[in-house]
């Protein structure tokens, strides 16, 4: 199988040289080893390292030369809306902390339709609209859920109703160690 070791950012490589395209959602543009198929056939084996999260209009360059181009799939989204500055920067805000995938366009806010997520931003103030479009949230990605189940623990000084916008489920027990990101809980400052 022909092998894609080689991912050229959008814009920054001849269209012309396209021969086939892929059509992905964002959680699939974040895939680095994993063998594909293109819309036209083109089979190839992405190990595309740690190179990041591929965008809308990326290429993937396969060995013999040719190019794919990712296309970012139309995907159910909400859009969300506030009625001033300061409650826009407060979903802003909770959907970060919560390491929800965001994608900002003036005073929208877009994300993945999930129902739990969508009543935290209602009870926030925010007006919804369901969407159907391509997905291209800040930073490429994050998770949609955050469910401590992967063992750590976390010092919640609120509760499940709070509207943070993730589970605090422990399941009666908890772990300590490092993960390597800080989510701020309870700090003072």
């Amino acid at each position: 199988m022909i092998r894609a070791k080689e991912v050229l950012a959008s814009g920054h490589w001849d269209r012309a040289s396209e021969t086939d395209t892929i059509e992905l959602p964002h959680d699939g543009r974040g895939l680095r080893r994993v063998a594909m198929r293109a819309n036209g056939d083109t089979v190839f084996m992405l190990d595309a390292g740690d190179e990041g999260v591929l965008r809308d209009g990326d290429g993937i360059k396969l060995e013999d030369g040719r190019i794919v181009r990712v296309v970012a799939a139309a995907e159910q989204l909400v859009e969300a809306t506030a009625p001033d500055a300061q409650t826009l920067s407060l979903l802003a805000y909770a959907l970060g902390n919560a390491h929800i995938a965001v994608e900002f366009s003036g005073s929208t806010i877009r994300v993945a339709r999930e129902p739990s997520i969508e009543q935290a931003l209602t009870q926030m103030g925010a007006s919804l609209t369901p969407v159907v479009a391509p997905f291209d949230p800040i930073g490429g990605g994050g998770h949609h859920h955050h469910d401590h189940g992967h063992g750590h623990h976390h010092h919640h000084e609120h509760g499940t109703d709070c509207g943070c916008g993730h589970d605090h489920g422990h399941d009666g027990h908890s772990h300590d160690h490092a993960h390597g990101h800080n989510h701020g809980h309870g700090q003072k400052g």
